[in-house]
């Protein structure tokens, strides 16, 4: 969803006022006119909100790309926590279906971090935040034996979302059940671990 073709990419005077608004990011990251990428695409539950995505080489930290949402000329920044996900779900409000809650799904366990970074879904050896440089061939494998396509299983009696799929966390992978609620809140409800012990960790910073 974040590395496809869906990117709108941000120009001209749209791109200055963005930037005299956002610069510097995090109060400690330059964004340039002439440096700073700005781009943009629809989420598919949300209306009248975009994602934004900034990036740009001359940071010192190597890697990083920077996202915001945005609503009528409000930004919220995703920093890797829960809060301005919950927040945007609430003014837009999110409107989850069973057509794209695994777009939520993957959207929600990307940004919201925990101490060893996202909860990446992988349902293919084409997903390009798997760091596949840094493994042997045994690893990948391993991983490619295991992941397989996030499904979802239909609506348990409170009418949540049930889903399921393969985890890439710290250094192993999980299959990992999930009810997501038609407000955006998500709960991990399992996990068991398929793959342990891989030496790379998912290296893909937001903040």
């Amino acid at each position: 969803m974040y590395t496809d073709k869906n990117w709108v990419k941000v120009t001209g005077e749209e791109k200055e006022g963005f930037i005299e608004q956002v610069d510097p990011i995090d109060g400690k990251h330059k964004a340039s006119v002439d440096t700073t990428n700005v781009s943009w695409r629809q989420l598919p539950f949300y209306e009248n909100i975009v994602l934004i995505r900034v990036q740009d080489d001359a940071w010192e930290k190597k890697g990083l790309v920077v996202y915001y949402l945005a609503r009528e000329g409000q930004l919220y920044r995703l920093n890797g926590t829960s809060p301005p996900i919950h927040e945007v779900n609430e003014v837009a409000p999110i409107k989850v279906t069973e057509d794209n809650v695994l777009d939520y799904l993957r959207f929600f366990c990307f940004f919201v971090r925990g101490e060893e970074g996202p909860f990446l879904i992988v349902e293919d050896m084409d997903n390009p935040y798997l760091p596949s440089a840094k493994l042997d061939e045994g690893s990948l494998k391993a991983i490619e034996g295991a992941i397989r396509p996030a499904t979802y299983e239909g609506k348990n009696e409170d009418g949540h979302y049930m889903c399921d799929g393969i985890v890439y966390y710290s250094n192993a992978l999980f299959i990992a059940n999930f009810a997501i609620q038609p407000t955006g809140m998500i709960e991990m409800l399992d996990d068991d671990p398929v793959v342990a012990d891989l030496p790379a960790k998912v290296d893909a910073p937001v903040a």
